[in-house]
This record gives C-alpha cells, sequence and structure tokens, in this order.
C-alpha cells in the first residue's frame, strides 16, 4: 500500500493560515469586550470588599482587575449597570424579531452578538451608555465617594454663569456627575479593546468606536431640568441643574442610531487599515454613529448558526403594520389566534372603615402567535 503523502504545501498552508486568521478575529472572545455584562448574573451579590473580588472574577480582564482594584465601592454600580443593560435592550426590542433575548446567553455570546453585527453594535453602545449613566447618576446622588454633584456648564469666557446673567433661574442643586461617569466608563469598558492583543482585531476597533457613541450620546442627552419657587407656585425663580434622562430616553435614541448603522469594512487607507463604509457611495460615519461589520440575517426562521431563534411562537399584533404586525413578525407564514376567558377584579370599592371590596369580571383575550 502506497503511503499517503500527508505534507502540507504551501497552498495548503497559506489557506489554513488565512482560514486560522479569519476564526481568531472573529471567535476571540475579547474581542467584543462585553464579558463583563454577566456581571448581572454571576456576580450580583458578589461584596466587593476587598480587591480579592477583582482578582477572582472571571469576567474582568487584566485592564478591568486594575481598575477594579482601585475603585472597589463603584463596582456594585457596575453592576447595576449590566441589569440595565438587560433590561433596556429587551424592553426596545421587544416588539421585533430580534428581540434581544440572546443577551442572557452572556458570556458565550451567540452569532448574533459575537459577530460583529448591527445588534452587536447596539448592545455594546448600550452597555457604554447604561454605565456612563447609572455612574453619574450615583454621584449625584451621594453614593459614590469618588465622585458628587456635576460641574455647571461653562460660558464662552470659561466662566460659571453667574445667577445674574439668568434672570429666570439660578444654578442650585447637584447635576449629575457625568464627567465622571464618562471618564470611569471609556477606561472600563474600553479596557478589553485596547490590550496588544486586540488592539489592530477589526472587531474590536469596532467595538471600540461604538462604545465612543453610546457615550457621545449620553454626553448630547444631558439636560437643563429645573425646580419653581415662588408664591402659589408662580415660578418667579427656578433653581437648574443638569440632569441625564431615564435610560429608556437614551435606549430609544440608540435604537434609531442602529436602524441608520452603517456596515464597515476593514480596508488599508492612505496610511493605515481602517474601517470605512462597504459601500463607497456612502459617506463617511462621525463618532455618533454605530457601525458593523457582518450583516443580519433576517431572525424569520431558527438558525443558531447565525444566532437567530425564529419568530415562530412569537406573539404579534394582526392589527398592526409595524414590526409587532403579524405580517412582518411571522415572516409571511401566517398566525393563530387563541382565545382565552380571564377573570379579573373590577369595580373596586372603598368601605369605611377600611376595606375594598371588588366583583370579579370575566372577559374573553384573544392572543395571535406566529406560526
Amino acid at each position: 500500500m502506497t503511503p499517503r503523502n500527508t505534507d502540507m504545501s504551501g497552498r495548503d498552508f497559506c489557506f489554513f493560515l488565512t482560514v486560522a486568521l479569519v476564526a481568531f478575529i472573529h471567535c476571540t472572545p475579547n474581542a467584543h469586550g462585553l464579558k463583563w455584562i454577566a456581571l448581572t448574573k454571576e456576580n450580583r451579590h458578589t461584596v466587593w470588599a476587598n480587591a480579592s473580588a477583582c482578582k477572582s472574577s472571571q469576567l474582568l480582564v487584566s485592564p478591568q482587575k486594575s481598575l477594579c482594584k482601585r475603585n472597589l465601592d463603584v463596582m456594585p454600580a457596575v453592576v447595576e449597570s449590566t441589569t440595565v443593560t438587560f433590561d433596556t435592550c429587551q424592553d426596545q426590542f421587544q416588539d421585533r424579531r430580534w428581540n434581544c433575548s440572546s443577551i442572557k446567553s452572556a458570556p458565550n455570546f451567540t452569532p448574533d452578538l459575537d459577530k460583529g453585527t448591527r445588534e452587536a453594535a447596539f448592545v455594546q453602545a448600550l452597555s457604554a451608555a447604561s454605565l456612563a449613566q447609572t455612574l453619574a447618576i450615583e454621584c449625584s446622588s451621594g453614593m459614590l465617594s469618588q465622585c458628587g454633584c456635576g460641574r455647571l456648564p461653562l460660558e464662552d469666557g470659561g466662566k460659571a454663569p453667574s445667577n445674574e446673567a439668568r434672570e429666570a433661574f439660578r444654578w442650585g442643586g447637584c447635576s449629575d456627575d457625568v464627567d465622571y461617569g464618562l471618564e470611569f466608563t471609556t477606561r472600563f469598558a474600553n479596557g478589553p479593546l485596547l490590550t496588544t492583543r486586540n488592539r489592530d482585531n477589526p472587531k474590536s476597533k469596532m467595538n471600540l468606536h461604538n462604545n465612543i457613541a453610546g457615550l457621545k450620546l449620553v454626553e448630547s442627552t444631558v439636560k437643563k431640568r429645573c425646580k419653581c419657587h415662588g408664591v402659589s407656585g408662580s415660578c418667579n425663580l427656578k433653581t437648574c441643574w443638569q440632569a441625564l434622562p431615564n435610560i429608556s430616553v437614551i435606549g430609544m435614541a440608540l435604537k434609531r442610531k442602529y436602524s441608520g448603522a452603517t456596515e464597515v469594512s476593514f480596508r488599508r487607507t492612505v496610511v493605515r487599515r481602517e474601517l470605512v463604509p462597504k459601500d463607497p457611495r456612502l459617506k463617511d460615519y462621525t463618532q455618533y454613529d454605530l457601525i458593523y461589520l457582518t450583516p443580519s440575517p433576517d431572525y424569520c426562521r431558527q438558525n443558531f448558526r447565525a444566532g437567530s431563534y425564529g419568530t415562530r411562537g412569537r406573539t404579534c399584533n394582526r392589527t398592526s403594520p409595524r414590526p409587532e404586525g403579524c405580517d412582518l413578525m411571522c415572516c409571511g407564514r401566517g398566525f393563530k389566534t387563541f382565545v382565552s376567558e380571564v377573570t379579573e377584579q373590577c369595580r373596586c370599592k372603598y368601605n369605611w372603615c377600611c376595606y375594598v371590596t371588588c366583583d370579579e369580571c370575566r372577559h374573553i383575550v384573544e392572543k395571535d402567535v406566529c406560526l
């Protein structure tokens, strides 16, 4: 029997090396730098009393562990922000084919959040925005020792505006410390993406950009919030401070950016390899825009290799022309209506003294479900 030649030719070796490199780029766990958002599941009850909690965490990389050790009392807020990220993402996409349910698999991300998709871009930006917002508000609430009230807005000359210059209001109260939130988040969220291993990784570059986009959005949503003073609420004078909106407002703004995200590719420019719009006819993206490397599936049918759970069994609205409508949600497969009788308390009355009595009312509920 002639022995089989197992030597690898130069062409085969090049092909193997190319495949291995692509696999490394797209499968390196730290390339997305989002393992830390799983803190909400694994470390929610961790007592961040000493550096050992940072050192033993499997969800933090070296730069994050160093930051953790120096900022132990900030870590509960970091964990809280990951819960905010989970809840906000699922709330924003509850009526879409992709409903962000896969975020619950963190840190073992499924392909929809691990391959540089539009959805991954959203979660990356949201995680950074949630952390910055959570920290800024906890600072102004007196929950953190490293920070406090945010600075007053500056006039053109670089000085805090005088009360006399603002006849209708005066600055006071305690503004959210947005500067601290942005600064800490930049170091914490960007840390995994700036390691030597990840610095030139296209997915790391994409996620670094989306982190910045999330933080830029937070910075842009700071608004003046005021409280009136005066006889009978006449509001002759107002005390005002700088405040961030609810995270749902930031989430909705990011969702709009998700819809308008730019697909990019990693190409060599005059100076270096950069992420540029894949379609050369498109204008370049800005630091406020989301970008992604990999087109998403339509999420209509189950395809775990693509990170799609499909929409079979999802609730839809037969009368809506929007994404939650049965036509779009069910991808043309149709839907089935289930009818059930529900019993609820109704016609409740307060009785003196001191109890409430209610009747029981029955009504029919219809539920549309995708086939």
